[in-house]
C-alpha cells in the first residue's frame, strides 16, 4: 500500500465521515418531511414510510453482492463513483415529477450506502497504524451518529421553509462535493493492499456468532426506537411538544456514547462491544417496568441512545479484528445483519403495537438485546 501522510489520512477521514453524515441524513430525510411529501405527490404517509422502510432492505439485499462485485476495483474509484450516484440520485429525488420517480431515486441510493458501509470502514481504518484503529472508527462513526440529531432537523427546517426539493438538492450538492474530496484524497492501490484488508485476529465462528448478536440486539433497539413516539405519549404520558427536546436528548446521547466508546476501543475491544449492550439492556429493561416515571424516562431514554451508538462502534472495530477473510466481505455481512435488525425491528415492534400497546415494546426490546449480550459473553469465554 503506498504511503501517505498522517495529515493526509485525517483529511480523508474527516470526507469519509461527512459521506457518512450525507448518507444517514438522506436515509431519514422522508420522517422529517412525510406530510409534505405526501401533500405535494399526493400519496398516503404510509406510501411515504416505504421510502425509508424500503431503503433498509435494499441495503439487506445488495450489500454482499456489490461489495463482491467491486471486490478487485481500487477503493477511490469505487467510493468516488458511489458518491457521484449518490449526488445523482439526489438531484434525481430532487427534481422527481412523481412518487414512482422519487421511490426510483431512493433506490438507487440506497445501493451507493450499501456499497459505501461495506467498504469505507476498512479504508478508513487502513489508512491508520492499528494501534489507533479503534479511535478512528469512533471518528467515523460519529458523522454517521450526527444524522439524526442535525442532518434530519436541518434538512426538515429546509423543507419547510422551501419545500422539500430543496433539502434533496442540498444532499446532491453535498455529495458532489465529497466526490471531488474523495478522488483527491483516498490514494489508489489494489484492495488486497489495504493497511485493514485481513482481520487482525481472524476467527470464522467468532465472526459468524458476532452477526446472529448484531441482528438480534439491533432488532431489540429498534423495536422500542422505531415506536418510541407513542410510547412517550401513551406510556409516560410526555405531551406532543415535548416529543422533539427528548428525542434530541436521545440524540445527543448518542454522540457521547460514540465519544465514550472511543476511548476504549483499542486497548478493551470486548468489554467496549459487551458493556454497551448490557447498557442497552438494562436501560431498556427500566423503560418497561418504569415507563410511567417521566424523569426516570428521560435517563433511561438517554442511556438507550448512548448504548446503541456506542455498540454500533465498537460492533465495526471489531468487525476489523474478527474477520475471517477480506475486511470488505466482512463489513459487507455486518452491514447486513444490522440493516437487518432495523427491519425486523420495525415488523416485530409494528405487530406487538396494535395488539399490546406501546409499553411491552420496552420488554421485548430488552429480551433480545439481553440475548444478544449472553451470546457473546459465551462465545467470547470460548
Amino acid at each position: 500500500m503506498p504511503a501517505f501522510t498522517l495529515r493526509r489520512s485525517w483529511a480523508a477521514l474527516i470526507v469519509l465521515a461527512v459521506s457518512a453524515f450525507a448518507l444517514v441524513s438522506t436515509e431519514l430525510l422522508p420522517i422529517g418531511l412525510l406530510t409534505v411529501i405526501a401533500d405535494d405527490l399526493d400519496r398516503s404517509r404510509s406510501q411515504v414510510g416505504l421510502l425509508v422502510g424500503g431503503y433498509a432492505i435494499v441495503v439487506v439485499l445488495a450489500s454482499v453482492p456489490l461489495t463482491a462485485l467491486t471486490k478487485n476495483v481500487p477503493r477511490r474509484r469505487v467510493l468516488g463513483a458511489a458518491m457521484l450516484l449518490f449526488a445523482a440520485a439526489n438531484l434525481a429525488g430532487a427534481l422527481a415529477p412523481s412518487y414512482e420517480i422519487l421511490a426510483l431515486a431512493r433506490l438507487v441510493t440506497a445501493l451507493t450506502q450499501a456499497l459505501f458501509w461495506s467498504i469505507a470502514p476498512p479504508v478508513v481504518s487502513g489508512m491508520f497504524p492499528t494501534s489507533m484503529r479503534g479511535r478512528v472508527v469512533a471518528f467515523f462513526s460519529t458523522g454517521a451518529a450526527l444524522g439524526p440529531v442535525l442532518g434530519v432537523p436541518i434538512g426538515t427546517w429546509l423543507g419547510q421553509q422551501a419545500g422539500w426539493r430543496a433539502a434533496f438538492a442540498v444532499m446532491a450538492a453535498v455529495g458532489v462535493a465529497v466526490t471531488i474530496a474523495v478522488v483527491a484524497l483516498i490514494p489508489t492501490y489494489p484492495p488486497s493492499d489495504g493497511g485493514a484488508a485481513r482481520g487482525t485476529a481472524p476467527n470464522r465462528r467468532a465472526f459468524v456468532v458476532l452477526l446472529f448478536a448484531v441482528a438480534a440486539g439491533v432488532t431489540g433497539f429498534l423495536v422500542f426506537n422505531t415506536y418510541v413516539t407513542p410510547f412517550l405519549l401513551d406510556v409516560s404520558g410526555f405531551s406532543a411538544s415535548s416529543l422533539a427536546p427528548l428525542l434530541f436528548v436521545s440524540g445527543i446521547a448518542g454522540i457521547a456514547g460514540t465519544m465514550i466508546v472511543s476511548r476504549t476501543l483499542d486497548a478493551h475491544p470486548v468489554t467496549s462491544l459487551l458493556t454497551p449492550i448490557g447498557v442497552g439492556s438494562v436501560s431498556l429493561l427500566g423503560l418497561y417496568l418504569l415507563g410511567s416515571v417521566q424523569a426516570v424516562v428521560v435517563v433511561l431514554l438517554a442511556g438507550v441512545g448512548i448504548s446503541f451508538s456506542a455498540f454500533a462502534t465498537s460492533l465495526q472495530n471489531r468487525m476489523l479484528q474478527l474477520a475471517p477473510g477480506n475486511t470488505d466481505i466482512a463489513s459487507a455481512e455486518v452491514s447486513t445483519a444490522f440493516n437487518l435488525g432495523i427491519a425486523a425491528g420495525s415488523l416485530v415492534g409494528g405487530a406487538v403495537l396494535p395488539v399490546h400497546g406501546a409499553q411491552p415494546l420496552a420488554g421485548v426490546g430488552a429480551l433480545l438485546t439481553l440475548g444478544a449480550l449472553v451470546t457473546l459473553v459465551v462465545a467470547e469465554r470460548r
